[in-house]
Order: C-alpha cells, then structure tokens, then sequence
C-alpha cells in the first residue's frame, strides 16, 4: 500500500494516475473533501480505499493496521495569501512532522512536497540555507519543516536508515487544478482571462522588471510526476531537491503562447497590487544541479510545448479539471 496525502489535490490526483500507469493500484488516498467538488480529481484515480485526513493522522497514534510501501506527502495549505499562522503551522508544519516521525518509526520512505517560496526575493536558486528567506507565512512553515528535517538528520543520523526526500516544487502547471481558483497556476489564470475578457492583464513593472517581464520556472506536472516516482524508485537517495527546468520564462512569453493557441487577444498591464508587495517572488529558477548530481537524467518539457498540451486539455468540452 502507497499513501497519498492531498490526493484530491492537483499534483496529489495527478501523482496517483502516474502510479496508476506505472502499475500501482494498491493506494490509500488521504485527503479533506470539505470541497466536495475536489472528487472530479480522482474519479479516474484507481485506488483502493479513501481516508479523511483526520482519521489518518488519529490511525498514526493507534496503528494503521498495516505498514506502507512508502507515504508520498502533498497535503498542505498552498493558499500563499493566507495569514492565519495557527493554521498554517498545523495544516503545513504539525501534519508533516506525525507523519514524518511515523515513517522514521516505521523505516517507511517519506517523500514530501516544499515549495520554492523557501527562497522569497532571493536570486539564488540553491538548497542552501543562506539562500532562505521566504516572504510569506506558507513558505516560512514549508522551511520550518525543511530545517527540522535537517536537524533531525544531522542529530539522529536517519541516513542508514529511511528515505526522507523533500522536493521544493517551483511553478507547476497542467491538468487538475481549476479548484484552486486563486492558486491556480499563471497559465490557467491568462487562459480565463483571454476567455472571459478578450485579453490578458498582466502586472506593471516590479522589482526592476518591465511591464510583464516578471519570469518564474514553469514546471509542467506530468514532470513533477516523474520526479516523485523516480525517488519511489531509489530508495537510496534522500534529501531535500529543486524540482523545475532550470529555465525562468516571462510572463509576457506565457500570454503570447495563449493567445497564439487561442488565434486572438491582446495584452494589457495594470498596476502592481499593493497587497503584493514585499511577498511576491518576481523571479525564481531553480538550480537542479543537486538532482541531476543524484542521478535524475530525464529531460524536462520546453514551457513552451506544456503550454499548448495544457491549454489542449484545458480548452475541451465538459473537462471539469
């Protein structure tokens, strides 16, 4: 049995069909479907049985009844607006930290997600703690979980012993995601914006960018996918790893790709939100050198190739991702 935290999420339901297609059915899909409208994401998820978050982390203190092939861990907050730093620490820091220590017990593989928000305004892309200094409460309880992994390896030697892998996720798009509303990614929200209003809006100049040249790392999810079922499958390399192309991509670039997939649209700016600054990340690319040096050789889809297969998908009758 595979374990699957935020399962009805997007990269949680999409992780579950890539282990469906590598032959994987054996699943425990964990997740909280207060949003009910979430299961759209894993009607064509094979699995074999569904738990509330909250039984989950009660069955860690009981038993769960069996012990796991490995716990792949998605569930978190990824709301980067959101404030409410009680609720954050618990969602993000406390449910990985039981989880964490229930794997370490157990000597199951622990494969969890962190964010690139750990790095803020920092221009340096590197899995190191000088390059830390995230901008919001979000990705302050990702790197508090990064640094308790840390020290905790470092005091308890974990090396010899279990997996534990963190993968900071950079800007990832693709098929799944459309209950995130705000949160969705870049590319869903210049789509919406083309469909509803004609054109796309994108931010005024910041941070010494031009009007829309703001530039993040664009990652397309069935890379993402790959990545976590490379780890599943080397079970000897842990620590924590950039996941992205090592390739920034303007915003501007994002919404000539749209309104080329679309045949119509133009673009205009409007001015930065006040709400944004000081926590908003005008550029981020991730440096993957610690993943290939691990031996991750596969080669990750041009932004420009994703675009269009996401918008592909996107763009179809009756899709309800």
């Amino acid at each position: 049995m595979i374990i699957v935290t935020g399962a009805a999420g997007f990269i949680g339901s999409n992780l579950i069909r890539g282990l469906n297609r590598a032959g994987y059915t054996d699943i425990l899909a964990v997740d909280d479907l207060t949003n009910g409208r979430q299961f759209w994401n894993l009607v064509d998820a094979d699995i074999a049985d569904y738990w509330d978050k909250d039984l989950l982390l009660n069955r860690l203190k009981e038993g769960l009844g069996f012990v796991p092939r490995c716990v792949l861990h998605q569930g978190a907050c990824s709301v980067t607006t959101e404030w409410n730093g009680r609720y954050m620490m618990e969602t993000n820091y406390r449910y990985s930290k039981d989880l964490l220590h229930y794997c370490l017990d157990e000597k199951v593989p622990f494969i969890y997600a962190s964010s690139a928000a750990v790095y803020g305004k920092n221009s340096t892309f590197v899995e190191e703690p000088s390059n830390e200094r995230p901008l919001n409460v979000y990705g302050y309880s990702k790197l508090l979980f990064d640094n308790y992994v840390r020290r905790n390896r470092n005091i308890h030697n974990w090396e010899g012993e279990t997996q534990v892998v963190g993968l900071r996720y950079f800007n990832v798009y693709g098929p799944g995601e459309t209950h995130k509303a705000g949160m969705a990614s870049v590319a869903f929200h210049l789509n919406q914006q083309l469909l509803s209003d004609g054109e796309i809006s994108l931010f005024e100049g910041s941070d010494g960018y031009e009007n829309g040249d703001q530039r993040r790392d664009f990652i397309h999810i069935e890379d993402v996918v790959k990545v976590n079922l490379w780890f599943l499958e080397n079970l000897k390399v842990r620590g924590i790893f950039n996941v992205g192309t090592g390739k920034a991509s303007t915003f501007n670039g994002l919404a000539d790709a749209v309104i080329d997939w679309h045949g119509r649209g133009n673009k205009r700016y409007i001015p930065f939100p006040e709400s944004l600054v000081g926590s908003y990340q005008s550029f981020t690319q991730a440096d993957i050198e610690k993943l290939r040096t691990a031996g991750y050789k596969d080669q990750f889809m041009d932004v420009n190739v994703g675009i269009k297969k996401y918008l592909d998908v996107l763009n179809t009758p009756d899709r309800h991702m």
